[in-house]
Parts: C-alpha cells; sequence; structure tokens
C-alpha cells in the first residue's frame, strides 16, 4: 500500500469443491490482524459453497512490479454477523444494492435482468436503509502458514515459511 502499488488488496483465495477441483478466484482483503485475513462475499456463491464443504483454504498476495509474493494456508471461518454488517453498511450504496439483488454464482438470464433487478431495487430503497443480506459477509482466514517469497537476481529467490506450531510460529527458509 505504501508503495502505491494498485489493487495492493488484491488476493487469490483458492478453494476446493465437493467433487475435489481446486477453483480459484481473485477477492480483496478488507481487514487484518493477528488473528487473520478478512474479505466479505455472498456466502451463497460458488465459493461460499466450497467453504462450507471445505474449510481449508490459500490466499496468494503477488506484486509483480515489487517482486513479492505471499502465500498463507489457513482454516476459514464466518465473522459475526456484527461485523458482517458494520461492513456492509460503510460500502457505496450501489455496491449494497448490487450484493442485495445479485444471485452470485447463478445462472442469470442476461445482463437486463440483471438491470432490472438493480434498478427496482434502486427504487424500492430509495428512501431506506438497505439491509444487508442473511446470506452475505465476512470470512476470517485464520493462517497455519505464511510463505514469503522475494525475488532476487538470477532467480535466487530468498523464501520464508512461518508454520504455526501450537502458539509459537516456526521460521524456516526454503530454498528458492
Amino acid at each position: 500500500v505504501d508503495s502505491e502499488y494498485p489493487d495492493a488488496n488484491s488476493m487469490t483465495l483458492a478453494t476446493v469443491g465437493k467433487n475435489n477441483r481446486p477453483s480459484q478466484r481473485i477477492v480483496l482483503l478488507r481487514d487484518f490482524d493477528e488473528k487473520g485475513f478478512v474479505f466479505f462475499t455472498n456466502y451463497s456463491s460458488q465459493k461460499g459453497n466450497e467453504i462450507e464443504n471445505n474449510n481449508k483454504v490459500c490466499l496468494n498476495f503477488f506484486w509483480p512490479q515489487l517482486s513479492k509474493q505471499v502465500r498463507i494456508n489457513g482454516i476459514i471461518k464466518k465473522t459475526s454477523r456484527e461485523v458482517s454488517m458494520d461492513y456492509f453498511n460503510s460500502r457505496p450504496r450501489g455496491s449494497r444494492l448490487s450484493a442485495l439483488i445479485s444471485p452470485q454464482s447463478k445462472m442469470v438470464s442476461s445482463r437486463i435482468e440483471l438491470t432490472a433487478l438493480y434498478q427496482a431495487a434502486e427504487k424500492e430503497y430509495q428512501e431506506k436503509d438497505i439491509p444487508c443480506p442473511e446470506n452475505w459477509g465476512g470470512y476470517i482466514v485464520e493462517p497455519n502458514a505464511i510463505e514469503f517469497w522475494i525475488g532476487k537476481p538470477n532467480r535466487l529467490h530468498d523464501r520464508f515459511l512461518f508454520e504455526k506450531n501450537g502458539e509459537d510460529w516456526l521460521i524456516k527458509r526454503l530454498a528458492p
């Protein structure tokens, strides 16, 4: 963020579906602390269904211009409803309307259908608060392994793996 890298909070989220096929997509990191890494989404989406089936996920941040990458393995859990609602209410109005009307990851007949749903919600909530959908909220990834990769000349990169061991972290240097 300090380097003014565009979309520095973009991260790849990898999940595994019931068919044991991995799936990845970009989500936006919205918060982090010593407990983990937080993002928000539709719980009924493909990613939400895959998380419900398998709570082991991987996150990846890659900043090629900085020659840096961070990979995080961990267990994912829903945030509290209060955290979800607080974040939802901080979002721009249009984003809240989209979350309200979108059947994320489900098939829709056309862009026209989505636009009509959006316009109807816009009209309905013109002078009302937009409610946070029950199937929308946050997830926190509690890390059990974090790998830092720093690109170096001649592909002699630095790699450090931090692995959770009870309350402590074991640190290992890995070969490039």
